[in-house]
């Protein structure tokens, strides 16, 4: 192609600019310092909806800084490859459009920052919860010369509907637990639903602190929040634990003539068809409305571009939790009964 010097561009010409330091994707550019009312409204390019994503760290852990600096820079020439830290799982996601996409952002990563990157499989927030209730009691008691440490308390550990969260009730009466010592009951039992016995947070259930046992010397805080702690260790294993996957509404839009090839790619991935319908304004496109596990919508967009010669794609948020049981969860538990051990 030609390249020249123009001191004019009409509209839809398409020209280039040396050194704009400060510019960036989406950026409308002007002429002198006055900007008009007009360009505030210009609309602004928006990035496409992220559909893949890989868990990344540096390969030498003396280059996180650099890599995150690298991504900042590549987000912003980019805005459709997006960093998203996951505070819970302890990973950091980076997503893009597809496997591809990210593959060139790592080439970029290597060959501009110097930064090698290691990627994998995003870890999915799975969750448990307890079918049964039960009674436990927990008692810490340690005597070491002078002061020693005392805690002891009576809990009901009972199921919730699904979306209830976490309660803690106290029903102790008569003193039998100093009021002051109650968050620390409170505080030992959230500390011990971090991680339950399947190795995930525990959701839905309640915990109700109804007796217990108290020294004047010996008793403290820390005493109560381990006594709640072993209550519940021991307490736990009695209710039934059930495992919990995260289940994504899923809007997958594609031509019409691929609507039965992508309900099959749904069910086939243990999705729950929830209807379609011809995609207002987009003649000849369908939207598939569906609920399909979080873990099954990992690599969703290749084999989606497969079946629609590359057109199709998806939009997902989260809708809800839904037990998951029989082999799937087997393997769930048995993998991460391996990662805390190897932890």
């Amino acid at each position: 192609a030609h390249q020249g010097k123009v001191d004019h561009a009409d509209a839809g010409d398409i020209v280039a600019f040396a050194r704009l330091e400060h510019a960036h994707t989406g950026d409308t550019l002007m002429i002198g310092s006055d900007v008009p009312d007009e360009a505030n409204a210009y609309p602004r390019a928006e990035p496409m909806p992220r559909l893949y994503g890989l868990s990344i760290h540096a390969a030498k852990r003396d280059d996180e800084v650099k890599m995150a600096t690298a991504l900042q820079r590549i987000h912003e020439e980019d805005p459709s490859i997006e960093p998203q830290q996951d505070s819970d799982l302890h990973q950091l996601v980076l997503w893009g459009q597809g496997d591809m996409h990210l593959q060139v952002a790592f080439a970029k990563m290597r060959n501009r920052y110097g930064v090698e990157v290691v990627s994998g499989k995003p870890r999915v927030p799975y969750r448990e919860a307890i079918r049964k209730p039960t009674t436990q009691h927990g008692r810490f008691k340690r005597q070491t010369g002078g002061s020693g440490m005392f805690g002891d308390v009576q809990i009901n550990i009972k199921p919730l509907p699904r979306g209830t969260g976490f309660e803690f009730t106290n029903k102790v009466t008569g003193g039998n637990i100093p009021r002051q010592y109650i968050p620390a009951v409170e505080n030992g039992v959230k500390e011990y639903l971090v991680q339950g016995p399947l190795g995930f947070e525990v959701v839905d259930v309640a915990v109700e602190v109804f007796d217990g046992k108290y020294h004047d010397v010996d008793s403290n805080e820390m005493a109560f929040k381990l006594a709640a702690r072993l209550a519940m260790s021991e307490g736990m294993p009695n209710c039934g634990s059930i495992l919990l996957e995260p289940i994504m509404e899923v809007h997958i839009h594609a031509p019409n003539g691929a609507t039965s090839r992508v309900q099959q790619l749904v069910t086939g991935r243990r999705g729950q068809l929830l209807g379609y319908e011809a995609r207002e304004g987009w003649t000849g496109w369908d939207s598939v409305t569906a609920h399909m596990p979080q873990g099954e919508i990992q690599d969703l967009i290749s084999e989606l571009r497969s079946l629609t010669q590359g057109v199709g794609y998806f939009s997902a948020k989260y809708d809800h939790l839904q037990e998951l049981s029989g082999r799937d969860a087997d393997l769930i538990v048995e993998e991460r009964k391996g990662e805390l051990e190897a932890a």
